[in-house]
C-alpha cells in the first residue's frame, strides 16, 4: 500500500494537514483570543502561498475555534457549577440569610458579566416589594426602591411567574412604568435587565436581576443561569424561615418547659400546703396554726387579725371580691363564712406577691374560715351557758356568789373584775319577719363570738343582745361602747347601735347589781335613736344633764309629771297640740313666728296654745331655770313615749 493511501485512509477529506494545524494548536494552547486565528491565514496570503495552503490553514483556523469555543463553554459552565456548588454549599450552612443573598447577587453578576446584579422580595404586610440585596450598584435611590405589586419588569415576572428580558428597558412597553421606578433606573443608568421569578412552591416571593448599562441581549445559557440562582436564592429564604419557625418553635418548648417547671414546683407547694393545713385542721388546730403554717410555706409574715384590726376598706375589699387585695405593702385576705367576716390573713410587707402565692393566701383564709367555724360550733354550747349565766344575773338576784364565781371561771370570766353591761340593737327595719329573725341571729353570732375573745358574757334580751365585757386599761365606757358597736356592725353588715352603763363592780357579790346597770344601758340606747345616734356607741356620761337623769335609779317619770304632768293631761283629755306646740316652740328658740312656720298655722293659734300653757304650768313657765326643766322633761317624756 502506497504512503498516499495510508495518509487518505487516516485524514479525512479536506481536513488540513498537520502542518496547517500547528500554529492554531499553538494558539490554543496559550488562549489566545478569537482574533489572533486570523493571523497564521493573512500571513499565508501575504507570502503568496498556494491556495491548497491556504485552504487547509481556514480549514485548520475553524477547526480551532470551535474547538476553542468548546473549551470555553467547559470552562464556563464548570465556572457556573462551582459557583451553584459554592451557593449550594452556602446554603447547607446558612447561618445568615443576608450574607448567603448576598453571596448569590454577587455570583450572578461575575458569571454573567453584567454591570448590576440585585435582589427585591415581597412584603405582604405592607403591600410592596423592596430592594433587598444589590451588588454594583451605585444609586442610593435606586437601593432603596419600594415597587407596587405589578410595577416595572419584576412585576411582569411576579405576574407570569416567568423570566423577562429587555433589551432596553425605556422603551419597553410590556410592563406597567412608575415615575418612582424610572427615577430609580435612571438614576443607575440601567438599560437591558433581564429578571427570574423566586419560587416558594407556586408562589412568586421575588425577583432576581441582573442588568447592564448598555444594551445586551442575555443568552438562553444566562438566563437559565440565574434561574438557578433564583432557585437557590429562594431555597435559601425558605430555609431561613423553616430556622426561624423552629427557633420559634424551640423557645416557645423552652417557655413551655420552664412553665411546667414552675407549674410543677407551684403543685408540689400547693401539696405541701394543703398537706400541712389537713394536718392543722386534723389536729384541732387554731388560726393561729394556719398563719404559721403559711408563714412557713411561703417565707412571709403572715398573721390572723380580728376583723375590727384589718383595714376596714381592704377588708370590705377582700370580702366583696373573693380574693387577696394589696393594702400599702401588706395583702388582706378575708376570713368570711355566710357573709360574715370573721376576720383577715394579713401577709406583711411584700407588695410583689408572686399570683401563686396570693391563691395560697386565699386558700389559708378559706380554711381559717373553717377553722372558725369548727371552733363556732364547738363554742356554741358554751355560748348557751354564757348565755344563761348573763340571765342568771339578770333575773335571779338571790344566786350564791361562790357558785356563780365558779361558773365565770369555767367560762374564763372574773365576776369580781369592774365591768360595763352594753345593750346593742340593730338600727332600722327588716322587710319581714324572717329577715328580721336573720339579722338578730347574726347579732346574737357576733356579739357571742365578742364576748368570748374579750372574757365576757352575752345574752340575748329585748329583741337586741345585751353584753358584760371586762373594763381593762385606760378604758371608759364610752370607748368600750363605741367599739363595740363599729365591732358588731363590721360583723352583720348593718348599723348597731350600743347604750352602755356606768362601771360596775363585785357582780358576783351583787347580781342586782348587773340588772340595773343593763337598765341604764337599755336607757341610753333608747336615748340615742330619739336623738338620731343609730350606728353609734354611747354611755350616760355622754349625755350631759339628760345623762344624769338616764344614769341610776332615778324617778324619771315623776320629774315628768311634775313638769309637764298638766299640760300632758289636758292634751289627752282634749285632744289638743299643746305639746307638740311647746316643744316646736323650743326647737324655733321661742320665736312664734318661727314656730307657726314650723306647725304650718296661723301665728295666733300659737299665742292661744302657749297662753293655754302659761295657765297649765304658771306664769313663771318661760323663766331660764323653767324653761330648763320643761325641755328635759320634754325629751324625756318623748323618750318614754317612743316605741321600743
Amino acid at each position: 500500500m502506497s504512503r498516499d493511501h495510508v495518509q487518505s485512509t487516516e485524514r479525512p477529506t479536506g481536513a488540513p494537514s498537520s502542518d496547517a494545524e500547528a500554529p492554531f494548536l499553538e494558539l490554543l494552547a496559550r488562549g489566545a483570543s478569537a482574533d489572533a486565528y486570523e493571523q497564521p491565514v493573512l500571513l499565508a496570503r501575504a507570502e503568496g502561498g498556494a491556495p491548497g495552503r491556504i485552504a487547509a490553514l481556514e480549514g485548520a483556523k475553524l477547526l480551532a475555534l470551535r474547538v476553542r469555543a468548546e473549551l470555553e463553554g467547559r470552562r464556563r459552565r464548570e465556572a457556573e457549577l462551582s459557583a451553584l456548588f459554592e451557593t449550594a454549599h452556602d446554603l447547607a450552612g446558612l447561618r445568615d440569610l443576608d450574607a448567603v443573598l448576598q453571596a448569590i447577587v454577587q455570583r450572578a453578576r461575575s458569571l454573567l458579566g453584567t454591570d448590576v446584579a440585585y435582589l427585591s422580595l415581597n412584603d405582604p404586610a405592607r403591600g410592596d416589594t423592596y430592594m433587598r440585596v444589590t451588588e454594583g450598584s451605585v444609586a442610593a435611590r435606586f437601593q432603596q426602591l419600594r415597587l407596587g405589586m405589578g410595577e416595572g419588569l419584576g412585576g411582569l415576572v411576579a405576574q407570569t411567574a416567568r423570566p423577562y428580558v429587555t433589551d432596553d428597558y425605556f422603551k419597553d412597553a410590556r410592563f406597567q412604568h412608575t415615575t418612582t421606578i424610572d427615577a430609580g433606573v435612571g438614576d443607575e443608568g440601567l438599560v437591558a435587565i433581564l429578571g427570574v421569578p423566586l419560587m416558594l412552591g407556586p408562589h412568586v416571593i421575588g425577583v432576581l436581576f441582573a442588568a447592564d448599562r448598555r444594551a445586551r441581549v442575555f443568552e438562553r445559557e444566562q438566563i437559565a443561569l440565574l434561574g438557578s440562582f433564583a432557585a437557590l436564592a429562594a431555597a435559601a429564604i425558605d430555609t431561613a424561615n423553616l430556622l426561624t419557625e423552629t427557633r420559634s418553635a424551640l423557645a416557645g418548648l423552652e417557655r413551655a418547659n420552664e412553665i411546667i417547671r414552675d407549674r410543677s414546683g407551684v403543685i408540689e407547694r400547693a401539696s405541701d400546703v394543703h398537706d400541712r393545713l389537713a394536718e392543722l385542721v386534723l389536729r384541732g388546730g387554731g388560726v393561729h396554726d394556719v398563719a404559721a403554717a403559711v408563714s412557713e410555706v411561703l417565707d412571709r409574715t403572715v398573721e390572723f387579725a380580728e376583723s375590727d384590726a384589718a383595714p376596714a376598706t381592704a377588708l370590705e375589699a377582700s370580702r366583696a371580691e373573693g380574693h387577696a387585695v394589696l393594702h400599702k405593702d401588706d395583702w388582706i385576705a378575708a376570713v368570711a363564712a355566710g357573709g360574715e367576716l370573721l376576720g383577715a390573713l394579713v401577709l406583711r410587707g411584700h407588695p410583689g406577691l408572686d399570683p401563686v402565692d396570693q391563691r395560697t393566701l386565699e386558700r389559708a383564709a378559706m380554711v381559717t374560715s373553717l377553722v372558725l367555724l369548727a371552733r363556732r360550733s364547738a363554742a356554741e354550747a358554751e355560748q348557751r351557758v354564757r348565755g344563761e349565766l348573763l340571765d342568771d344575773l339578770l333575773d335571779a338576784r338571790d344566786r350564791d356568789p361562790r357558785l356563780l364565781r365558779d361558773r365565770a371561771t369555767r367560762l374564763h370570766a372574773d365576776l369580781d373584775a369592774t365591768h360595763v353591761v352594753l345593750a346593742a340593737r340593730l338600727h332600722g327595719t327588716a322587710a319581714d319577719a324572717e329577715q328580721e329573725a336573720a339579722a338578730r341571729r347574726r347579732l346574737w353570732s357576733a356579739a357571742s363570738h365578742l364576748a368570748a375573745t374579750r372574757h365576757g358574757l352575752a345574752a340575748v334580751r329585748d329583741g337586741g343582745t345585751v353584753l358584760l365585757l371586762p373594763l381593762t386599761g385606760g378604758d371608759t365606757a364610752t370607748d368600750v361602747a363605741r367599739r363595740t358597736a363599729r365591732h358588731l356592725g363590721r360583723a352583720v353588715h348593718e348599723s348597731v347601735t350600743v347604750g352602755a352603763s356606768a362601771p360596775v363592780e363585785h357582780l358576783a357579790a351583787h347580781p342586782d347589781a348587773v340588772a340595773a346597770a343593763y337598765a341604764e344601758g337599755r336607757r341610753c340606747l333608747d336615748a340615742m335613736r330619739l336623738l338620731g345616734r343609730d350606728g353609734d356607741g354611747a354611755a350616760a356620761e355622754d349625755f350631759g344633764f339628760l345623762g344624769l337623769l338616764l344614769a341610776g335609779d332615778r324617778d324619771i317619770a315623776g320629774f315628768v309629771d311634775r313638769t309637764i304632768g298638766e299640760v300632758v293631761a289636758y292634751d289627752e283629755r282634749r285632744g289638743t297640740e299643746l305639746l307638740r306646740t311647746l316643744g316646736a316652740y323650743f326647737d324655733c328658740g321661742m320665736s312664734p313666728a318661727r314656730t307657726k312656720d314650723e306647725l304650718h298655722v296661723h301665728v295666733n293659734t300659737v299665742a292661744q296654745r302657749l297662753e293655754r300653757v302659761g295657765r297649765l304650768l304658771g306664769d313663771d313657765w318661760q323663766s331660764p331655770a323653767r324653761t330648763l326643766e320643761i325641755q328635759l322633761a320634754l325629751r324625756l317624756h318623748r323618750l318614754a313615749s317612743s316605741p321600743p
